[in-house]
């Protein structure tokens, strides 16, 4: 009976414990006109305004939308709240959050078959949730303790097409991108900065988001001149951002890139 109270105290204990980890991302929200974006932001330990850091951005997925502020952080933020990757890598990371009916990217979906299709609308408008982080980032990146030269941008799933997307509406900000089980047209290969790196994962058994177009613009890519990795994982399904996330060389690869750094 000890040992049974003692395991129950436990798992009381565990979910409070990762609740206060999660609380170590500061609820925020951007207003511009009259739209409002909900957002998380993780500062540096010890943070100063009077240093420099790096700043990512993290997309979520399709399934992590909604208004409590929160969900957003299912995927990639344990990651972050590492206490030797945050004395490694001490950076500026922001989760946005879309709202159910918006998405990341200007996109029809065909959902009557699996894998999905996808109809991308690249010369429209961008979404309400997409201009809000574009302006979210503008405002960030203005502040005195971001340095311009290192901020990064990467998604997963609904998040990685909004990589694909963001890197297109905003080619001058990021100094490196990583896209996880997305897509996109290869049409806004075109839009690209010249010297784009960016690291694309795929699972091969992904029947939500086939991964032919991460080939695809892998393939793209690396045809005008710019440069694409791929990773496809042999035995992922769509989940294939567990993998992607627990590579080893992301973080190093990512932040080791500055803006206009041709050094590959």
């Amino acid at each position: 009976m000890k040992n049974r109270s003692l395991l129950i105290l436990v798992l009381l204990i565990l979910p409070l414990g990762l609740r206060a980890q999660k609380e170590a991302f500061h609820k925020k929200q951007f207003i511009s006109e009259q739209d409002t974006l909900k957002y998380r932001v993780l500062y540096p330990e010890n943070f100063s305004e009077s240093k420099k850091y790096p700043l990512l951005l993290f997309l979520h997925g399709a399934g992590e939308r909604g208004n409590d502020n929160e969900s957003q952080l299912v995927h990639g933020s344990s990651l972050f709240l590492k206490d030797e990757i945050r004395k490694k890598y001490p950076a500026i990371i922001i989760f946005p959050q879309v709202p159910k009916d918006d998405y990341w990217t200007q996109v029809v979906i065909d959902r009557d078959s699996f894998p999905l299709q996808f109809d991308f609308k690249n010369l429209e408008a961008p979404t309400t949730a997409m201009k809000l982080t574009m302006s979210l980032i503008d405002s960030v990146v203005e502040q005195k303790f971001v340095n311009k030269n290192k901020v990064y941008v990467g998604g997963l799933s609904m998040g990685g097409m909004g990589t694909f997307e963001i890197l297109s509406r905003k080619p001058e900000i990021f100094a490196s991108a990583f896209a996880i089980c997305g897509a996109a047209d290869p049409a806004v290969i075109d839009l690209y900065k010249k010297d784009l790196q960016i690291w694309i994962f795929h699972g091969e058994k992904d029947n939500v988001v086939s991964p032919e177009f991460s080939k695809m613009m892998a393939r793209e890519i690396n045809s005008s001149g710019r440069d694409a990795k791929l990773s496809l994982y042999p035995n992922d399904n769509h989940n294939s951002w567990d993998s992607a996330l627990a590579e080893p060389y992301l973080l190093p690869w990512l932040f080791s890139k500055t803006l206009n750094d041709n050094n590959k």
